[in-house]
C-alpha cells in the first residue's frame, strides 16, 4: 500500500485530541515510512454526523489516495466517511460500532481492506461489536490484553498499522 498512498488521516476520539500519545506514536511510525500526516482536530465538535461532515471536508483537501485511521468515535467517523473519501484502507482502534441506542449509525458501506485493534478488557466499547463487524465485513481483527485506551500497547499498534501499510 505504500507506494500509492498519499496521505494517512487520523481521527482521535470523544474525550481526546488530535495529537494524543496514540496518534502521535503511530504518525511517527508513518512519517518513517515517508508517507505525510493529518490529524483533525474534532474538540468542540460532539455529534459524530458533523465529525464525519468535518473528515470528508478535510481528507477532499489532502493528497490522495488516503488511509483512515480512527479510535474509538474516531473509529467510527472514520468508516462512516470511506464511502465518499474511498481510501485505500482503515485502520481502526476500538471503533465505537454497535452502540446501544445507535446501532443503526454503524457505518455498512466499507470497501476498503479494514484492520481493527480492540482490547479484550474495553469497558467503553464492547470487544463483542468490533467481533461482530469484523466478521460481518471481513476485517482484520486483532484482539489485545489491553482496556479501551490501549495505551500500554503502542508498540503492537505501531507494529500492526506499519504492516498494514507496507
Amino acid at each position: 500500500m505504500n507506494n500509492a498512498l498519499g496521505t494517512v488521516v487520523f481521527s482521535h476520539g470523544k474525550e481526546s485530541g488530535p495529537w494524543g500519545s496514540k496518534i502521535t506514536a503511530m504518525a511517527a511510525v508513518v512519517r518513517d515510512l515517508g508517507v505525510a500526516v493529518e490529524s483533525v482536530d474534532y474538540r468542540g465538535i460532539d455529534d459524530p454526523g458533523a465529525r464525519v461532515h468535518k473528515l470528508i471536508e478535510t481528507g477532499a483537501r489532502l493528497k490522495a489516495p488516503l488511509l483512515l485511521v480512527g479510535s474509538s468515535m474516531g473509529g467510527h467517523v472514520a468508516a462512516a466517511a470511506a464511502s465518499s473519501l474511498k481510501p485505500l484502507g482503515l485502520f481502526l482502534l476500538a471503533p465505537a460500532f454497535y452502540m446501544a441506542g445507535y446501532e443503526q449509525y454503524t457505518p455498512q458501506e466499507v470497501s476498503c481492506p479494514t484492520v481493527i485493534v480492540h482490547g479484550w478488557h474495553d469497558d467503553i466499547v464492547p470487544v463483542a461489536n468490533s467481533i461482530r463487524w469484523a466478521r460481518e465485513h471481513q476485517a482484520a481483527l486483532h484482539l489485545l490484553n489491553s482496556d479501551h485506551r490501549l495505551e500500554d500497547q503502542l508498540d503492537a499498534i505501531c507494529r500492526l498499522l506499519r504492516a498494514f501499510i507496507t
